[in-house]
């Protein structure tokens, strides 16, 4: 694997900004011109984890073509099976003071706890369910999405209605996983104060680690044989088939793939955020993912990044100045950058390093 300017500088930013912000925080004094407040950190962190969603997105759309408008579901997926642990984790300290069952069952009059919680009191079992449930649901639509030949439109369309579908289901109170109002008032994770700034700092690190693996690991696919017949099938599907690929078993290896990235940073969202509830499985989820990566830079894993980091940053500053413009801003960057940068910020930079190529080209 061969990595250029592009990706140290982005596995430098992705790690470094946040070390240097948990450095400041915890070394330095509350008041101190030097200070990160821990809200920062959380932002950041909550950032780190919609970079992995969008990293995901990019994977399957940049390079193999598949445009999903549902990834949201596997990110929320994973953020529910660490919810399951941190729920565990409350033990006697809840309303009810009930060490067995989570508060929400008891307020519904559960006397025991469901065959599919067994076992969610262990942390690496909360980590294999936020790799292994998104990753074998991707498997099983994927496989009967791509065998049946669906793509373009039809697969976006479907992909929003899986998404859909699984949010009318935990809404429902008799699923098990809280209805609508999910899952919160966490405390421990692995014996920290989930609320600690010291917590929240590693959290918002390991979310950084997370990040860089799985950008290393997307350049890889990307750059192998494999992805080279991705980005073919991306281009011209019906002629790859030709040459005697099976278009279908690529699709559904990077789709996999690509949901158990979103799961992961689902898992590391949980715990930095405080909640996990149905809204997360909402299609806007899934749309804002594709925006993300659209202004970024759709193929270019760094892109994919960068836009999520920037996106994410606006909103925030955004909806604390004009709260209810918010989504008018977003369409409107949208269209901004169909019509102007339908290569996004990263084709910026690509045109301006690739200018001097040009002239030395002519002069010669």
């Amino acid at each position: 694997m061969k990595l250029d300017r592009t990706a140290y500088l982005t596995l430098a930013l992705s790690l470094g900004v946040p070390v240097a912000l948990a450095l400041l925080n915890q070394t330095t004094e509350v008041g101190s011109a030097l200070h990160i407040p821990t809200y920062v950190v959380a932002l950041a962190g909550k950032y780190l984890c919609y970079a992995m969603l969008a990293l995901a997105v990019d994977l399957v759309w940049g390079f193999a073509g598949i445009l999903s408008l549902g990834h949201a579901a596997f990110f929320a997926l994973g953020g529910y099976a660490m919810g399951m642990y941190l729920m565990r984790q409350i033990g006697t300290r809840g309303v009810y003071g009930n060490a067995e069952l989570p508060d929400f069952m008891v307020f519904l009059g559960w006397h025991e706890l469901p065959w599919y919680w067994q076992g969610s009191q262990w942390f690496p079992f909360a980590v294999a369910m936020a790799l292994i449930v998104p990753g074998v649901l991707a498997m099983g639509f994927g496989w009967l999405a791509f065998r049946s030949r669906v793509t373009g439109v039809y697969l976006s369309i479907i992909t929003q209605a899986l998404t859909y579908a699984l949010l009318l289901a935990f809404f429902r109170n008799d699923m098990g996983f809280g209805g609508n109002n999910g899952m919160t008032d966490f405390k421990d994770i692995l014996g920290l104060n989930v609320q600690a700034d010291s917590t929240r700092s590693a959290l918002m690190v390991i979310s950084a680690l997370c990040l860089c693996v799985q950008y290393l690991v997307a350049r890889f696919v990307v750059q192998s044989r494999f992805g080279k017949v991705l980005i073919a099938v991306r281009n011209t599907e019906s002629r790859t088939r030709f040459l005697g690929y099976r278009p279908e078993a690529y699709k559904l290896v990077v789709w996999t793939l690509s949901a158990v990235m979103a799961g992961i940073g689902g898992a590391l969202y949980v715990p930095q955020v405080g909640i996990i509830n149905p809204s997360e499985f909402a299609p806007a989820n899934s749309i804002e993912a594709v925006i993300w990566v659209a202004v970024g830079g759709r193929g270019t894993l760094s892109g994919a990044i960068l836009g999520a980091v920037a996106v994410n940053f606006g909103k925030t500053w955004f909806t604390g100045m004009l709260p209810d413009y918010w989504l008018y801003a977003l369409g409107a960057l949208f269209i901004f950058v169909t019509l102007f940068l339908p290569k996004g910020i990263m084709g910026l930079f690509a045109k301006r390093a690739a200018k001097p190529v040009a002239v030395l080209e002519v002069a010669e």
